[in-house]
């Protein structure tokens, strides 16, 4: 799976829950100034970066190649070709490059906000619009259901008119959970560059300037939950557990959606013996899997693979009761009503699942191209009975 912004968890349970879903087990938690002061240290040292400045050498190859006569989806198809095509810029993947616009051009290598830096400083200032999107990557558990690793996935949005948009993905192979797909702003997207830099020094052991660069993260972004989720990781390893601790009940706080902080918490309680605080937070990391539509679904696959086709069945009607736009839901559980002789329910339930991936938000439609048109009047919808389409003003 390619990590595009890395969420750091010292325990092996993350999940993502939607909006409605909450287990609020920080209902006490306040801001203490003094804390964060300790924790953030001083910002005022902050350096300055343009994730998007253009150097000159940038702007002149632009100029070069391409046509100031080109407008709107002609700008779009030729800068895919420059970035992408062999003879020219052709850039590689590389999950290591944290990277600006400018270094990503002299370096010819990307991870995907690196390549979203590019692609966005360019298009910018040819005059296309274009923005910052995140989406959530499925979760994966382990068979045992105990390892879950949630990353998030970052691309470009542009938009060529009110009913026209494209989309940039340096890796749209990526497997994405519908209904998360979030525009932000260029300096939440510093602090995800911050943030990826933070965790490859604590990687790499660095806990010092792993701790600047969250502290980074934070300045430009210090409603970021999975910064202080992270700077809680790596004050933890610096011998911090009351900064840790803070960090942690911030980051749960922020966002109490996410199991990744209340997973953290449960560890450090057992650490320090207390543990019935660590049961309770323990208890709410599998509260959080049980409502994850994603949890069933992998669960389901195991049951089918054992063939277990009952359970299996169950599991993927628990993941479509809890997210209904998914279209691999819909065909695991056709496959599972095949295997049980309903031939008439997989044909259903697959031309369903097809017209659902064909119809519905391309933000999270597998595809080779890296750069895809999206009609966006047309907005699949599910009803009582069955998919319907209809179109949005």
């Amino acid at each position: 799976m390619h990590k595009t912004i890395r969420v750091l968890s010292l325990l092996l349970t993350l999940s993502m829950l939607s909006a409605c879903q909450l287990f609020v087990l920080s209902a006490g938690f306040r801001s203490d100034q003094d804390m964060e002061a300790r924790i953030l240290g001083d910002q005022s040292k902050t350096p300055s970066i343009d994730l998007l400045a253009l150097d000159q050498s940038v702007i002149d190859y632009l100029d070069t190649h391409i046509d100031p006569a080109l407008q709107n989806w002609e700008i779009v198809d030729r800068l895919q070709q420059i970035l992408f095509s062999e003879e020219f810029l052709n850039i590689q993947y590389d999950d290591a490059a944290n990277l600006t616009a400018s270094q990503t051009f002299a370096e010819r290598r990307a991870n995907c906000l690196s390549l979203v830096n590019l692609y966005i400083g360019m298009a910018r200032h040819l005059g296309l619009s274009a923005q910052y999107q995140t989406i959530q990557i499925r979760p994966i558990w382990n068979r045992k259901g105990e390892l879950l690793i949630l990353s998030e996935h970052i691309n470009a949005l542009g938009r060529l008119g009110p009913s026209n948009q494209y989309i940039v993905d340096f890796t749209p192979e990526v497997r994405l959970q519908q209904q998360t797909a979030k525009l932000i702003s260029d300096r939440q997207a510093t602090a995800l560059y911050y943030n990826n830099l933070g965790v490859e020094h604590l990687i790499a052991g660095d806990f010092d300037r792993s701790l600047e660069h969250f502290r980074y993260a934070l300045a430009m972004d210090p409603l970021l939950a999975i910064a202080w989720n992270n700077v809680g990781s790596v004050l933890g390893r610096m011998g911090e557990a009351d900064l840790s601790e803070y960090s942690y009940l911030k980051a749960s706080a922020l966002d109490r959606n996410s199991a990744s902080a209340a997973n953290n918490l449960a560890r450090l309680y057992f650490e320090q013996g207390e543990f019935a605080k660590s049961e309770r937070y323990r208890r709410a990391v599998q509260s959080y899997n049980r409502r994850n539509p994603y949890y069933h679904y992998m669960l389901g696959n195991l049951a089918y693979e054992e063939k277990n086709f009952d359970a299996a069945l169950r599991h993927f009607q628990e993941a479509i009761r809890r997210e209904d736009q998914e279209p691999d839901f819909y065909m695991a559980l056709g496959m599972t009503f095949r295997e049980l002789g309903d031939e008439k329910a997989f044909t259903d339930l697959s031309q369903m699942s097809f017209a659902m991936r064909e119809l519905g938000d391309q933000t999270y439609r597998p595809t080779q191209n890296r750069v895809r048109r999206v009609e966006s009047r047309s907005v699949l919808r599910m009803t009582g009975s069955g998919i319907s389409i209809r179109v949005v003003d």
